[in-house]
C-alpha cells in the first residue's frame, strides 16, 4: 500500500467521527419476523445516537407500528420514514404527541387496484389513507398496519386517497405472485413484492430513498456520510442511495447483488455489527 494510502486512511478516520445519517430498515433487520429485538441490536441503536449520529429508522410499517419501535431503542429526538417513505417523521418528546408529520405523499390508487382485481379477484386488500386510518377488505389485519383495520367494500376503497396500499394472495407463491403483478403492468405508482405473496404500493417515485433523501438535505449531512442497512426487495433503492449500502446475510440476492457489504443476519445480530463499527 502506497503512503497515499495511507494518509486517506488517517483521513478516512477523521472522517468517521463526523455525523452520520444511518437508515435502519425495521423488519428483518431490527427485529426478527417474530417482532423480536435483541438487547445487542437495542444498545448498538443507542450507542450510536449517543455518539452523535443521526440514526434515522426507514421501514415499509405506518406510523402506529413505528412509534412502538421508536419507543424501544429510546430514541427522543430525531425523524422517521415510514410506509416505504410514503410518510416522514420529526420525533420530538417534547411535542403533544411525541412527533410531527413532516410529510404525507398520497395518491390515486383507483387504476391500480382495479388492474389488481381484474388479475387477482381472491387476494386480500388494504389502504393507508390520507387520514392514517386502515381500510380493509375481508378481516385483513397485520402487524405493520399499527392500527385496528375498518372493513369496507372495495368500491369505497376505490374512493379514498391511499399513502400505502397492500395486497396479499393466500393462493399464491412468492414467485406466482410476483409474476401476476408483474404481468399488470402496473403504471403510476411504485411497488415491491415481500418475502411472501405481498405487495406494497406507495405513490410514483416514492421510495424510502426518496424520503431519505429529502431528511439528508434538511439536515445538511453528506452523502458520504450515509449509512443503510436492510435486507428486503424494498430496500433497494436505500441501499443504492447511501454511500455505505449493507444488505443483512438473509437477504436475497438481488438486495445483496446491488451492495458492497453484506453482514450477518437479524439471527446473527447482522445490524448490531454495522452500527457497532461506527461508534
Amino acid at each position: 500500500m502506497s503512503t497515499l494510502s495511507n494518509l486517506d486512511g488517517v483521513g478516512d478516520r477523521q472522517e468517521d467521527r463526523k455525523r452520520h445519517l444511518v437508515a435502519l430498515d425495521v423488519d428483518g433487520t431490527l427485529v426478527d419476523h417474530e417482532g423480536s429485538m435483541t438487547e445487542e441490536v437495542r444498545d448498538s441503536v443507542r450507542a450510536v445516537v449517543d455518539a452523535g449520529h443521526d440514526v434515522i429508522i426507514a421501514t415499509g410499517r405506518s406510523l402506529g407500528a413505528t412509534l412502538p419501535i421508536i419507543r424501544l431503542l429510546g430514541i427522543t429526538r430525531g425523524h422517521a420514514v415510514c410506509s416505504n417513505g410514503g410518510v416522514t417523521l420529526r420525533i420530538d418528546s417534547t411535542l403533544p404527541e411525541g412527533f410531527e408529520i413532516l410529510d404525507r405523499v398520497t395518491f390515486d390508487p383507483k387504476p391500480a387496484l382495479t388492474a389488481l382485481r381484474e388479475r387477482l379477484p381472491s387476494a386480500k386488500y388494504a389502504l393507508e389513507d390520507d387520514r392514517g386510518r386502515f381500510l380493509s377488505t375481508e378481516s385483513f389485519q397485520d402487524a405493520s398496519f399499527g392500527s385496528e383495520a375498518k372493513s369496507v367494500d372495495f368500491e369505497e376503497m376505490l374512493e379514498s386517497r391511499a399513502v400505502r396500499v397492500v395486497v396479499f394472495s393466500t393462493d399464491s407463491s412468492a414467485e406466482e405472485f410476483g409474476h401476476a403483478v408483474a404481468s399488470i403492468g402496473l403504471h403510476g405508482v411504485t411497488y415491491s413484492v415481500g418475502w411472501t405473496a405481498w405487495l406494497d404500493i406507495a405513490a410514483s417515485g416514492v421510495t424510502k430513498a426518496t424520503a431519505l433523501e429529502a431528511l439528508r438535505q434538511r439536515l445538511g449531512t453528506d452523502p458520504h456520510l450515509t449509512v443503510a442497512v436492510g435486507d428486503g426487495r424494498n430496500d433497494i433503492e436505500m441501499l443504492q442511495w447511501a454511500a455505505r449500502g449493507v444488505a443483512m446475510g438473509q437477504a436475497p440476492d438481488e438486495v445483496r447483488s446491488v451492495v458492497s457489504e453484506v453482514t450477518g443476519s437479524v439471527l446473527d445480530d447482522g445490524a448490531a455489527k454495522v452500527l457497532r463499527s461506527l461508534v
